[in-house]
This record gives C-alpha cells, sequence and structure tokens, in this order.
C-alpha cells in the first residue's frame, strides 16, 4: 500500500529532503522525556526537557546538520540495594529538528529540567528579478548543463 505525499504537489519543487525528516522524527516519537517548547521574547524559543536524576555529566547536546540531539545516560550504581525501584535509570534520546538559521545559544540544567535556548534570526525578504532570455529550448538546455558542470567544480 503505497501512501501519498503532503509534498507531492507539482507546486512544491526541492521539498522532498522535509518528508524524509518528517519520517525520521515520527519514528524518533517516543514520549520520554517529556518536553516543552516556549517563545521567548520576539526571536528566542526555549526547549525544556525534565531529565530528574540526571547529572551534567550524564547528558550530553549535539548539533549535527538542523538536528539537535539531547542524549541522558545514567551510570547503575552496583553498591546500591534497592527494596523497591520506582524510578528507573534509563537511558535516552530525545531529536528536534531546527530550521535553517536557527542557532543554540546555550544550555542549562536547573532543578532537573534541561533548558536549551535558541534564537531565529530576524531575516530579511529576498526578492530577486529573474532575466528572461530569448532564443530556442535546445540553446537553454545547453546553457543549464554548463551551470550546472560549473558548479560542480
Amino acid at each position: 500500500m503505497s501512501r501519498v505525499s503532503m509534498f507531492s504537489s507539482p507546486l512544491l519543487l526541492g521539498f522532498d529532503q522535509f518528508e524524509r525528516t518528517f519520517d525520521r522524527l515520527a519514528k524518533n516519537a517516543e514520549g520520554y522525556p517529556p518536553y516543552n517548547i516556549e517563545r521567548i521574547g520576539e526571536n528566542g524559543l526555549r526547549i525544556t526537557l525534565a531529565v530528574a536524576g540526571f547529572t551534567s555529566g550524564e547528558l550530553a547536546i549535539e548539533l549535527v546538520e538542523n538536528q539537535l540531539t539531547v542524549r541522558g545516560k545514567q551510570v547503575e550504581d552496583g553498591d546500591r540495594v534497592y527494596l523497591h525501584r520506582g524510578i528507573a535509570a534509563r537511558q535516552f534520546q530525545r531529536a528536534f529538528m531546527l530550521a535553517d538559521g536557527i542557532e543554540v545559544m546555550g544550555a542549562r540544567l536547573d532543578n532537573g529540567l534541561l533548558s536549551i535556548d535558541l534564537v531565529r534570526p530576524v531575516l530579511e525578504p529576498r526578492i530577486r528579478t529573474i532575466r528572461i532570455d530569448s532564443g530556442n529550448a535546445a540553446d537553454s538546455a545547453d546553457h543549464m548543463i554548463d551551470i550546472t558542470a560549473r558548479r560542480s567544480r
């Protein structure tokens, strides 16, 4: 059974990467740890994860391309003997896809809450006029091949 892509419209060109990103994030949709995302001021964002029981040394934050990944791994204390264990020492990985231009400003662990501050830069609208050349279609195809060859060098 094939599924219909939300980016299958012929009016949406070059958005296939978004679809792959959505698929990857859907596979990473575990509910632990819980988190909030809030707006801070005009251009700021804050991701807050509930990571009670983790120290800063047991947490790692990594930004690769546009994917922000938070990992937590607690070390088992073999000296403890539990009569009841309701707080599991479990590892986690939570990923967030950031839009182009969003910058990570810093992170803070306070009272079991890991806060990651982000900022969205103010983008100026880009307006560009495209020149229309006249000529036959074969010349245009040769021109596009020449442009592509120059970019790949």
